[in-house]
């Protein structure tokens, strides 16, 4: 009976030891996963630059891509061997349109802005994306059309005008900044359609589908790919297989994880802090700063992209 009655009581002095400990971890874990995407999204911006003298757009692509497909079919066989649920045949039809535009167009675009503009500029370029798709979402899903969304689009465009100034007087290309805005509508068309296939199935088995769609549709590159690769360096090869283990594959996983832990609101304002990320590590690293226009113009562009953002639930 004396040791029944003292069960509880030693239950309750135990718990306190060990539950803080667990508490904390959980609420780090959300966190470092948004800040460890933050750097892996950010440095593929500076690879691209920086390996733009030795591979071509689309073979940097395909590099990508291999490596991506690799890391999340090994995600998917860790994590997903027992519980993978295949989307229906209309599901899969939207996820390979989704990927052939997502991990295919939008990667080989930015590819080819990467030949023309720093990392920091590209960076707060294709940043605009999530005003698109706030747009989309509320013509497509009837998620509403806010005053905050308005006034943000209305700051955004204002930001992109300032560096098409920058552009207009030959400090920064032109058809690299068009590219960067054609690679953000792309990135928001293919997020609207992820997000129609989410109740089909779980995020990690979109992407891994969605990667192989992509990787297939820039397979046409391969020729090209293997020339380039004879004469390449092995760090430039590396940091092209980098960004698809990085940023592709562990970058999304670790968001969709982040995703289930953090407000929406609060997770879309942690994405504005990529660009920054960018110009740190591209003048570190390559010895490039965006113009001081570019600086203002994109500055401006992420206040819109965070007005319309944070004024949404």
């Amino acid at each position: 009976m004396t040791r029944l009655m003292n069960a509880p009581t030693a239950r309750a002095t135990e718990s306190p030891t060990h539950r803080p400990f667990g508490t904390l971890r959980t609420r780090l874990a959300a966190p470092a996963a948004v800040a460890t995407t933050v750097v892996l999204w950010a440095s593929s911006f500076v690879i691209i630059r920086w390996v733009a003298p030795v591979f071509s757009p689309g073979p940097l692509a395909l590099i990508r891509l291999l490596a991506g497909v690799a890391a999340l079919t090994v995600l998917v066989i860790l994590l997903r061997r027992h519980t993978l649920r295949m989307p229906g045949p209309r599901a899969l039809l939207v996820i390979a349109l989704y990927g052939v535009l997502w991990f295919a167009a939008y990667t080989v675009v930015l590819n080819h802005a990467g030949h023309l503009l720093d990392a920091g500029t590209m960076a707060m370029v294709v940043n605009l994306s999530p005003v698109l798709v706030a747009a989309g979402a509320g013509l497509f899903f009837r998620e509403g059309w806010p005053r905050s969304l308005f006034a943000g689009m209305a700051v955004a465009l204002a930001g992109i005008a300032v560096i098409t100034l920058a552009a207009g007087d030959g400090r920064i290309s032109l058809l690299g900044v068009v590219l960067a805005l054609v690679a953000a509508a792309v990135y928001a068309v293919a997020m609207l359609l992820q997000r129609a296939v989410l109740p089909d199935t779980d995020p990690l088995t979109i992407v891994w589908l969605g990667c192989v769609a992509g990787t297939l549709a820039v397979l046409p590159f391969a020729g090209q790919t293997w020339a380039e690769l004879q004469d390449a360096p092995a760090a430039a090869v590396g940091g092209a297989a980098f960004m698809g283990v990085g940023a592709t594959a562990l970058g999304f996983w670790l968001w969709a994880f982040a995703q289930t832990r953090m407000p929406t609101g609060r997770l879309a304002a942690c994405s504005l802090a990529v660009p920054a990320v960018a110009v740190l590590m591209s003048a570190v690293a390559l010895g490039e700063v965006p113009t001081v226009l570019a600086i203002i113009g994109g500055t401006t562009c992420l206040v819109g992209v965070a007005i319309a953002q944070l004024g949404r639930r």
